[in-house]
């Protein structure tokens, strides 16, 4: 039978710290670009324009319909090689960082534009008619009138997709950065204690998820209550 030992765990807390420093910047970079990109892809789904319109469905369902980990696998033997030849970087770089959250904000932002999409749905047509009936164009509906009123419709669900990608943010082990997940594996491996820290980094992604997903149905209740 196992016997826990936990004594591996406040030594290696200020290497855990660094590893947790990456998930949240990897989550934060790709929250806000992926929201960003993700409205350019809602807005051109929704555009009359046909071409932008293919260019939008074909992007998102091709990202929604290929495995994260797959993406990222991609993008770490790709991207590394295109950044050194852009910017005249010497051979061997260590982008894996910057590969992950290229990866992540490209992959996620297909998902932020389906949620876009619906929350800009969600507001009533006459709302377009009356922004029409003031001289408004259609780019100055979307800033002024529809997005702000579709985004406050959309907060409790940006949010859970936040915390998704955060929990996800462990599959960058493929490409052997330390996020929280790699630093807790290579402390267990290293101390012959994995499965403590594991059981550890498990205890941490809950409390967090935990707490952030009542702070989402707190605000849910707020933005829409019964």
């Amino acid at each position: 039978m196992h016997e826990f030992d936990w004594s591996s765990i406040p030594g290696a807390l200020p290497f855990l710290w660094d590893g947790m420093k990456i998930s949240l910047e990897i989550t934060i970079q790709a929250v806000i670009f992926g929201i960003v990109w993700g409205t350019l892809l809602a807005m051109m789904r929704l555009s009359s324009v046909k071409p932008l319109s293919w260019f939008a469905a074909g992007y998102v369902n091709f990202f929604r319909a290929i495995p994260l980990v797959m993406v990222l696998l991609w993008f770490f033997l790709i991207v590394p090689k295109f950044i050194e030849q852009l910017f005249g970087l010497p051979s061997g770089t260590d982008m894996r960082l910057a590969s992950a959250m290229i990866g992540f904000a490209l992959f996620e932002s297909a998902y932020y534009s389906e949620i876009i999409r619906a929350g800009i749905q969600s507001v009533p047509k006459g709302q377009i008619a009356a922004a029409s009936a003031l001289g408004m164009t259609y780019s100055q509906s979307m800033r002024l009138v529809l997005l702000p009123q579709a985004f406050r419709n959309m907060v409790p669900l940006l949010l859970t997709q936040a915390i998704i990608l955060f929990q996800d943010t462990s599959l960058v082990y493929v490409s052997a950065l330390a996020d929280f997940f790699g630093a807790a594996y290579k402390v267990g491996d290293r101390d012959g204690r994995l499965v403590e820290l594991l059981l550890f980094a498990g205890a941490v992604y809950f409390v967090i998820c935990f707490s952030a997903s009542q702070i989402v149905k707190r605000l849910q209740k707020k933005y829409h209550p019964a």
